[in-house]
């Protein structure tokens, strides 16, 4: 019997750095934890300075509709202000800042 994990890894390129993620908290919020600071301004998904471009994995979102258009999402953009966890995530954030 194999139980549903409670948090996984975040990885940040280019800077090659990881992090844990649980589940229950956004993208964001994990990074931001972790000592690592990410673009960002209203933290509730539609000022769009958090956007950065998911790499690998999946994420579930607060909101129904977070400010990503269609194209967008095909394309791999997303908002990890308001996106939580369902698999280990690689982002590519290249103005992510160590604090």
């Amino acid at each position: 019997m194999s139980s549903v994990p409670d948090r996984f890894e975040l990885r940040i390129e280019p800077l090659g750095w990881s992090c844990e993620a649980p589940v229950d908290s956004f993208l964001w919020r994990s990074a931001r934890k972790a000592g690592l600071r990410l673009p960002s301004s209203c933290l509730n998904g539609t000022c769009r300075a958090c956007m950065c471009r998911l790499h690998s994995g999946q994420v579930a979102y607060r909101v129904q509709w977070p400010g990503v258009s269609v194209d967008e999402r095909a394309e791999g953009w997303i908002l990890p202000c308001v996106a939580k966890p369902l698999s280990d995530v690689v982002l590519h954030v290249p103005g992510a800042l160590l604090v």
